[in-house]
Order: C-alpha cells, then sequence, then structure tokens
C-alpha cells in the first residue's frame, strides 16, 4: 500500500478491527495504537521518503509461565505472548540492502546477496536480520531490499524476550513481503531459532521464538522440534481473580551466555551418560536407579539440574491442564513447585562467577513478603538476573506494584496482559 493511503486509511479507522484483534485491548488503547502507528509511518515516509509503499506489523514479547529451561532438552513449556511489543513499518526498496533504523538503536544494513554468517556480527541485530533473510531464502524464497522503522515498548533485559519479538518482526516482515505470508507460525519460530543459534551465537531454545510467533497461551511439546505439538490453552485471566506481574530485579544480564550454556551442557552430559542426547529421551526411572553413576560422570550439579527437568516437564502439562479446567489454585502450587525447583535443583538465581550479586533472589524474597501466602512467584526465563514473575490477587496489585517498585526502582514492577495474536500483519 502507499503510504500516504497507508497514512489515511490508518487515519479513518479502516485498520481498527485488527488492531483490536491483535492487542484486544479497550478503546483508549486503541487510540494509543492508532497514534503509536501513525508515527512509525511518519517516521518510515522521514527517513525513507513518503513515495513507497508499506505495510505495518507487529510481534509480541513472551512470558514462560512453566517449563523452566526444558525446551532445550526438548521437553514440555507453557508460555503467552504479552501485550507489549515490536512494531514495524516497513517496505520493499529497489536494492539488495536492507535498512533499518530502530528507535534509541543505531541503523543498521544487511547486504542480501551476502547471507552467511560472520562471527564479527554475533550478538548484534544486524546477525538477526541476516540469518532470518537467509533462512528464507534457503526455504527457495528471493529474499531482496527493504527498509523498516521499529519501535518498541519490550524493554530490553525485561525478561520478556525483546530478542525474540525482534526476530518474529523480522520473520514476519520478510514472509510478507517476499514469501507471499506462506511460512507458518511454527516456521516463522524455526527461523528465529537458526537466526540466534547460528549467526547470532546464542545456544537457545525454541519457546520464546515460539510463544511470540503463536500468541496467546500455548502448552509446547518439543519432543520434535521440526514438529512440535502445539495445544492451545483456554486461558481468562480476568476470570482468575489475578494479574500477573514481571518484575526487574535490576541486575545486569549480560555476559551470562556461559552460565546459560553450562545448564544445556550439564543436562545433556547427564543424557550421554544413557546414549541420549537430550534428556527428553531419558527415562526419569533409569535416572534415579543409576544415580552414583551419573553423579560420578556428569557431576553433583549435573544431577540436580537433570533432576529438575524430569519434574518441570511433567508439571508443565499439570499447569496446562490447571488452568484450562479453571483450577487456579492447584495452577498457582505448580507455579510455587517449579520456583523452587529451579531456585534448588536448577541454580539459576545467581552467577556463580559473582556470587555477591543476588537481585533475583531479594526480588523473590520481597514479591512472597508482599503477597503474604497468596498469589505466588518465581524466576522467571533464563534467570541469573533479569527479572520474576508473580501472580497476583486483582485487589492486592496496586499495593503489590508500589512495594515492589519502592524497593527496585520506578517501573520495575509491570502489570502485563496475555495477548491473544501472535506475530502479525496489521495493514498493507
Amino acid at each position: 500500500m502507499k503510504l500516504p493511503d497507508l497514512k489515511r486509511e490508518l487515519a479513518l479507522g479502516e485498520f481498527d478491527d485488527q488492531i483490536q484483534h491483535v492487542y484486544a485491548g479497550d478503546h483508549s488503547e486503541l487510540e494509543e495504537s492508532r497514534i503509536r502507528f501513525a508515527r512509525l509511518i511518519a517516521r518510515f515516509g522521514s527517513v525513507f521518503g513518503a513515495d513507497g509503499e508499506a505495510a505495518l506489523f507487529s510481534a509480541p514479547g513472551r512470558t514462560e509461565i512453566g517449563g523452566n529451561h526444558t525446551d532445550h532438552q526438548h521437553g514440555h513449556v507453557l508460555a503467552g505472548a504479552v501485550n507489549l511489543d515490536m512494531a514495524a513499518c516497513a517496505g520493499r526498496n529497489d536494492s539488495s540492502v536492507i535498512r533499518i533504523s530502530s528507535a534509541g538503536f543505531p541503523d543498521l544494513e544487511v547486504d542480501t546477496d551476502d547471507l552467511e554468517p560472520d562471527e564479527s556480527e554475533y550478538g548484534s541485530s544486524t546477525a538477526l536480520v541476516r540469518g532470518i533473510c537467509r533462512a528464507a531464502a534457503d526455504r527457495g524464497y528471493r529474499i531482496a531490499g527493504w527498509n523498516a522503522c521499529i519501535t518498541s515498548d519490550v524493554p530490553g533485559g525485561s525478561g520478556l524476550s525483546s530478542s525474540a519479538a525482534y526476530e518474529i518482526l523480522v520473520g514476519v516482515i520478510v514472509n510478507h513481503l517476499f514469501c507471499n505470508d506462506e511460512l507458518t507460525a511454527v516456521e516463522l519460530a524455526q527461523v528465529g531459532q537458526y537466526a540466534e543459534n547460528v549467526f547470532f551465537g546464542k545456544p537457545s531454545g525454541l519457546m520464546d521464538q515460539m510463544a511470540s510467533s503463536l500468541g496467546n497461551v500455548v502448552h509446547i511439546d518439543f519432543g520434535d522440534p521440526a514438529a512440535p505439538g502445539i495445544e492451545p490453552v483456554d486461558f481468562d485471566m480476568a476470570a482468575s481473580g489475578h494479574v500477573l506481574c514481571i518484575i526487574d530485579s535490576g541486575a545486569d544480564h549480560a555476559d551470562l551466555t556461559d552460565e546459560y550454556a553450562a545448564i544445556a551442557n550439564e543436562m545433556r552430559s547427564v543424557a550421554g551418560h544413557f546414549g541420549k542426547q537430550f534428556l527428553n529421551k531419558v527415562d526419569p526411572d533409569e535416572f534415579w536407579a543409576d544415580l552414583a553413576e551419573v553423579r560420578a560422570e556428569a557431576g553433583d550439579r549435573g544431577v540436580l539440574r537433570a533432576a529438575h527437568f524430569f519434574a518441570e516437564t511433567k508439571r508443565a502439562p499439570e499447569q496446562a491442564a490447571a488452568l484450562a479446567e479453571g483450577r487456579f489454585d492447584d495452577f498457582l502450587a505448580l507455579v510455587r513447585a517449579s520456583g523452587i525447583s529451579s531456585a534448588t535443583l536448577l541454580q539459576n538465581l545467581f552467577g556463580c562467577s559473582d556470587p555477591g550479586q543476588q537481585a533475583v533472589g531479594v526480588s523473590l524474597a520481597l514479591a512472597e513478603h508482599l503477597l503474604d501466602g497468596r498469589g505466588a512467584a518465581r524466576v522467571h526465563g533464563g534467570g541469573f538476573a533479569g527479572t520474576i514473575q508473580a501472580w497476583v490477587p486483582a485487589e492486592m496489585a496496586e499495593d503489590f506494584r508500589q512495594g515492589m517498585d519502592a524497593v527496585l526502582g520506578e517501573g520495575k514492577c509491570q502489570i502485563v496482559r496475555i495477548r491473544p495474536v501472535g506475530g502479525a500483519v496489521i495493514a498493507g
């Protein structure tokens, strides 16, 4: 769609139904979304010119609800998309070069004539864009140059996986502009993981990308990562009487790749004892029966982390069933059990390289104090630094938020909603 037409139709409310479908917000949020997209269109015109064609896109952050560090061992997870997202105005250009202007970040360029991994780009957004385009090209699509302006309200380091939101956003753009929207939500997640693993240099699982791509709450069985089992969960948060809070502990979670990698490596060491590559193929009864030998080979921490996996991958589908069946008290009990397991078995509340920094543990202690036996709190996502998650009775939500912010800093506690739709084309 021509940029002036995109601007006019947005102002006339032509995209309101799609915006409402994607965000499921109230009228005031609909108006905020219109304003946000109008600013993106204006910025796109200013940066890249007002004569081209463009479309509007969105991809949400995600929250891990159950299955802490189970996806990379092909286990079960429970995750949900949240209402905080990345949005873009993007369109083709007449070159081979991708040009992206992201608010608050340096502009980047990627030449689609060169889609090989480059170790000098590890850890960069450029690497993710190059990797996603390579994955699409490997599927037989001709990828050329495009322009985009991107904005985000998914805070970096928030534990809501801004990286996965970025990957899915770029994937949705490429899919729409060059792949005829033929790549499925699952394929887009796999494309994002490929880019993160091979081009970005991070050995991540697939949960973050799947949650952002699929939307809503979803139970995922990664037993076959090429064709994961997907079970949407019908969950009405308002009916639960609780809100979901994501709390930034304030600790810097940069440079923790080695800590994250150690979890996967130690779990795989246990799996290797049984001749398997991943723990999902190991019989828990055999693990416990052969514990002395496993301990000698994989070490105590590897044993404990494997024990966490076996319990946690069993717990995630139980959480999904509890939500689907309206047994919210049972769900909360499972959240608490997950938090205890992550703290004592998985041991991802702080890094061994800096044991004096225990902001996640302090944040959990404060949350549990404020909850006073109600709701539930647990480490969120990768752990070691970053964020915690709390399910808070709705009538306590504002006092809880103020109590967390009073210690951790203003804005550290965010109340989020589950978003019903994953990566999406809004218009164009």
